[in-house]
């Protein structure tokens, strides 16, 4: 064993340019797997510490499932429990403050906090740093934490203007607290009345809190006040920065795609690595074997420098990733710092990922180095000592060719099918089908290339296109790296250009209005604070308007998991907007919600919980369990990605009680004049600075702008795919060379130039990358395809369209490809010293 370990380091430091370039492969792959997801555990435990400094030292907490908001009534029953000792209500809502405001330039949202000063200090203990804390006397005063005061330059007597359902609201501050923010947003403590006028929430709170009596039962006295509040309470608060925690486990997802595949990448190079030093080992493999050595001998040693490289590039990619991570902290460190108010800390290691990162480390180097050390061992001593048989790579090449062409046609027949499965197992069968048949379709597609070559640049173009062709199997696999990485790209270009299509064409069919009235945050529950039904009144009686209707918004809970409730007038909403539905009759649907308990339903919603048109749905609401039925799936372009049920405002004040429109979709009539008509509505909404009045163009052309916007992150993503296969690229044609010393040698010595050394090499390299943008366009196509048959299954249907844009960003990161990675080879190639090449053994 010591003397193939011994074997297996000589032969790596004696080719030490591809030992590196083979181990880069693996460390990029594990430093992004490793780096990428030690960010998301750091940011939990940063997280968790903060929510825990703030949460005061209530021994009872209770809200409800749904979080939303619910009879203040519910405290009797809790405070007649034995062991409780003392027990408040509180009101607790986000607010996100309109970019009108003066405090807006230096805080976007408030978490506004509507308590009963006289029990509220006895059980969260507010330490008062100036001033005073809140009295039973107060009514539109508030105390608010120090840091808040410092950003906005509060004092003792200022005054705090936030939005309300009347329009705005003036708080005088009577104290300043010397409290923790939570992480996200800053509290304000307002009185509860207070609270509940400025949400337009009478009688309404969402927190219950309480301390227990010396010697109480916690966990008694937690079950007996659930069993008197009812099924939908539960014992604990609610997750405050859900957001936040699902955009992070989103992002973790999508580190760890991103790494698994760069890991993939570096399997194929490990392959193509260890084929070649198995074919250019041959003769030493045999004389091992004439001497003695067994095949598991042999195979040993081509496994032990797969584990070697696999050690040592999985060692560096931990360090790296590490590194990684500590930069990506010090990048996002001052924005948590200052909106959210979290500090980082350093890198938190959890044992999960580094067992992921080592196994899949070492695991991509074993798959790679597994097949090669399978094939070195098979060759017997005599046929190692031979001369090589080109006959029999051909027919095994043949023969896969014929197995990856059978696939290929199993792929094609699932096609129409429209099915995920389906579409799933097609899209598998057409990678391996691809990669099989690749290496018989080297020789014909390099022969075309090398036609255009040749007709363009002579003899260097036939000399490149024959030695790809000599090495099917090596060039194949090449290319199939470079497929990876292409495919990625075009895959995700027609996703981005299909959701781009399907949400411009949400916004087409479900707002076509003529004005909108829309809050600051454009997720309706991301903490606007909505306008009492006055205000949509005043906008009717505007002269020249046609129509309006509002969009009102609750939650409730189905099962274990919380949706969206958007409260709409059955009658108007039709007329004005609409939903584009995907099942069920419109006019029948919005009828029903009129006259029953009745909901329509998302495209995500329906396919989350698997509910069709007739199914009854029991929904638990602030007035406990309700029985809905479902009358249609239909989906609006605000609400197009969230789990949603929409039913009338009538049941959504019955069961939710909800009253406050959080958006406003107005016609004007064809024969008015539409700026006089748009000049009286813009004088109504300036007394509600939470609103903002926009033309329906301005609207869409804004919301292009943004998707725009925030695509233009994918397209880098896209194009960080293409470095793994650049170094697949730099290290095949780096063993060309290493290979053919002695040829290239020969063609120096009978008057071949350097210039004309280099031209080979780049020529070779543009092949290779030709070959692999092909299949990388083709499997990228068929990819694609898959992604947006998961989106439609997932609830969000749109139309599957063709990325054009992504085959050309293909085209031109392949050419990109080739021309950069020649460059370190053909240098190499050119300035090998003829004496040396042509004594190379």
């Amino acid at each position: 064993m010591r003397v193939f370990f011994a074997l297996a380091l000589r032969y790596l430091r004696g080719r030490k340019l591809r030992t590196v370039l083979t181990t880069l492969a693996i460390v990029f792959g594990v430093a992004v797997l490793f780096g990428m997801n030690s960010l998301l555990p750091t940011l939990l435990r940063a997280f968790r510490q903060s929510m825990l400094a703030a949460t005061g030292k209530a021994e009872l907490v209770f809200s409800s499932v749904t979080e939303g908001p619910f009879p203040a009534e519910r405290l009797e029953a809790v405070k007649r429990i034995d062991g409780v000792a003392e027990v408040a209500g509180s009101l607790w809502h986000n607010v996100v403050l309109p970019a009108s405001f003066p405090e807006a330039s230096a805080v976007n949202a408030l978490t506004l906090v509507g308590v009963e000063p006289e029990v509220v200090q006895r059980i969260r203990q507010l330490p008062v740093r100036e001033g005073r804390f809140l009295s039973p006397q107060d009514r539109y005063a508030a105390v608010v934490p120090r840091s808040l005061s410092e950003k906005l330059g509060l004092t003792i007597g200022s005054t705090l203007t936030l939005p309300s359902a009347a329009g705005t609201a003036d708080f005088r501050i009577v104290g300043i607290l010397e409290l923790s923010p939570l992480p996200g947003t800053e509290e304000v403590y307002v009185p509860l009345a207070a609270a509940q006028k400025v949400l337009d929430l009478p009688g309404q709170i969402t927190l219950i809190e309480g301390v227990l009596k010396p010697g109480a039962d916690r966990a008694r006295v937690e079950e007996a006040a659930l069993s008197v509040l009812g099924k939908g309470f539960q014992a604990q608060p609610p997750e405050m920065g859900g957001e936040l925690l699902a955009s992070l486990r989103l992002g973790e997802i999508a580190f760890a795609l991103f790494g698994v595949m760069a890991l993939a990448i570096g399997a194929f190079i490990i392959l193509n690595t260890f084929r070649t030093v198995v074919v250019e080992r041959r003769h030493d493999l045999g004389m091992l074997r004439a001497i003695g050595a067994s095949r598991r001998a042999v195979a040993g040693l081509i496994l032990t420098e797969s584990l070697l490289q696999g050690a040592l590039g999985t060692g560096l990619g931990l360090l790296g990733g590490y590194g990684l991570a500590w930069l990506m902290l010090a990048l996002v460190a001052p924005t948590m710092r200052q909106f959210m108010h979290i500090e980082s800390g350093s890198p938190v290691v959890t044992l999960p990922n580094l067992i992921t990162a080592v196994v899949l480390g070492m695991g991509a180097t074993l798959a790679g180095g597994l097949l090669p050390a399978i094939s070195a061992a098979r060759v017997a001593p005599l046929e190692a000592l031979r001369p090589v048989i080109a006959g029999a790579y051909e027919r095994a090449a043949r023969r896969r060719g014929v197995i990856g062409a059978v696939l290929l046609a199993l792929a094609f027949l699932s096609l129409p099918a429209g099915q995920f499965p389906l579409a799933a197992l097609g899209t598998l069968l057409f990678v391996v089908g691809l990669v099989l048949v690749a290496p018989v379709l080297v020789a014909p597609l390099a022969r075309l290339f090398g036609r255009i070559f040749s007709a363009l640049l002579g003899r260097e173009g036939r000399l490149a296109e024959r030695n790809l062709a000599r090495q099917p199997n090596r060039a194949a696999v090449t290319a199939s790296a470079i497929m990876i990485g292409l495919a990625m790209i075009v895959a995700l270009a027609g996703m981005i250009s299909s959701i781009y299509d399907g949400f411009m064409g949400y916004i087409d069919r479900s707002l076509h209005t003529d004005l909108l009235i829309m809050p600051s945050s454009l997720v309706l529950g991301g903490g606007n604070v909505g306008a009492g039904a006055e205000f949509a009144q005043a906008i009717r009686e505007v002269p020249g308007v046609a129509g309006v209707t509002t969009l009102r918004l609750g939650t409730a809970a189905l099962g274990n998991n919380r949706l969206q409730v958007v409260g709409i007038d059955p009658e108007t909403y039709p007329r004005l907007s609409g939903l584009v539905f995907s099942s069920g009759e419109p006019e029948e649907a919005f009828a029903a919600l009129a006259r029953e308990r009745a909901l329509i339903v998302n495209g995500i919603f329906s396919a989350q919980h698997r509910v069709r048109v007739g199914s009854i749905l029991t929904l638990l609401t602030p007035e406990g369990e309700r029985a809905y039925r479902v009358v249609g799936v239909g989906s609006d372009y605000l609400n197009a990605k969230l789990a949603t049920v929409y039913l009338s405002q009538a049941n959504l004040q019955q069961d939710f009680h909800q009253t406050s429109d959080l958006l406003v979709l107005i016609d004007v009539e064809d024969r008015a004049d539409g700026s006089a008509v748009r000049e009286q509505i813009e004088e109504i909404v300036r007394r509600y600075p939470a609103f903002t009045l926009l033309d329906w163009g301005v609207f869409r052309a804004s919301q292009e702008q943004a998707f725009r916007r925030s695509v233009s992150l994918l397209w880098v993503i896209m194009l960080m795919f293409a470095l793994p296969s650049l170094l697949a690229m730099v290290n095949t044609l780096t063993i060309n060379v290493m290979e053919r010393t002695r040829e290239i040698g020969v063609l120096r010595a009978v008057g071949s130039t350097r210039r004309q050394v280099r031209r080979i090499i780049r020529l070779e390299s543009l092949l290779l990358s030709a070959l692999g943008t092909g299949f990388g366009i083709l499997a990228g196509l068929w990819l694609s395809y898959f992604l947006v048959t998961g989106m439609n299954v997932s609830g969000f249907r749109t139309p599957y369209y063709f990325p054009y844009a992504g085959l050309l960003v293909a085209i031109a990161v392949g050419l990109l490809l080739g021309v950069t990675a020649a460059v370190l080879p053909a240098r190499r190639a050119a300035r090998l010293d003829i004496v040396s090449a042509l004594r190379y053994e």
